[in-house]
């Protein structure tokens, strides 16, 4: 510590120097993937440089859950947290990646079980408390292609990985995890999903939890070690929103 420094500054170069700042969010725009019910985002340009407007302004449309994006509880429970509610100080948090990527590539189905969950912490120890967990699936691999993000068969059903009711129990009524994100555009399998039935969601914002979906590049992360930054607007009352999430960890 450089003599006079104050203290957060000094934690902040030991932080930056020797690790790197991850991107884990998909630049948002008209056409990408999304649910059918929510229609395309509309963007008009209001101001333009390019016309000699003294700036540039544009009005943006769209679903709250667009692209990279948070859920809060009230996303599925009435009179519960909205955005404007969830505290600056559940933004940062430890960051534990669960990988069964491998899986994926032979059944885009899969779910994590107990003996994935097992597995980490022998090789980590525990989760530690208040953690975001990220299901790495390799699925933002397929972004922004619409159609091999939903992977429907020929009657319709889509074919995505998801997480299990065993594993988001032991997360966060045996671990104490804050918050879960995942690459896929929901927390239920996409047989489950197709098919109406998004109870795992349920059960996650009904635990006053908050989640994120559609993450990006979880590959490039170590499963333990690094940090979670998790930024959104805090409009009034807000039932979700586009998120700019970013992890820091060691150069691997």
């Amino acid at each position: 510590m450089t003599s006079g420094e104050p203290r957060l500054w000094s934690a902040y170069r030991l932080l930056t120097e020797g690790t790197v700042r991850t991107d884990l969010t998909h630049a948002f725009r008209p056409g990408q993937p999304h649910f059918a019910g929510f229609g395309d985002e509309h963007r008009e340009t209001l101001y333009d440089r390019e016309r000699g407007d003294g700036f540039t302004a544009h009005r943006y449309s769209l679903a709250g859950q667009w692209g990279t994006h948070v859920d809060p509880p009230a996303h599925f429970v009435a009179g519960a947290r909205t955005l404007d509610l969830i505290p600056v100080e559940e933004m940062i948090l430890p960051l534990a990646v669960l990988d069964i990527t491998a899986r994926v590539e032979t059944d885009p189905d899969a779910t994590p079980v107990l003996d994935d969950v097992r597995a980490w912490e022998r090789r980590n120890g525990r989760f530690p408390p208040g953690a975001f967990v990220a299901l790495r699936t390799g699925w933002s691999r397929r972004w922004p292609d619409p159609v091999a993000m939903a992977n429907r068969d020929e009657a319709g059903t889509s074919h995505t990985p998801g997480w299990s009711a065993e594993v988001l129990t032991y997360l966060f009524e045996e671990a104490g995890v804050t918050a879960i994100g995942h690459e896929q555009a929901d927390t239920d399998p996409g047989a489950a999903a197709s098919a109406g039935d998004h109870g795992l969601e349920a059960y996650v914002l009904g635990r006053d939890r908050w989640q994120i979906e559609l993450l990006a590049d979880l590959g490039r992360l170590p499963e333990s070690g690094a940090l979670v930054v998790a930024t959104w607007p805090k409009p009034h009352a807000g039932s979700g929103f586009p998120a700019r999430v970013f992890a820091v960890h060691p150069a691997r």
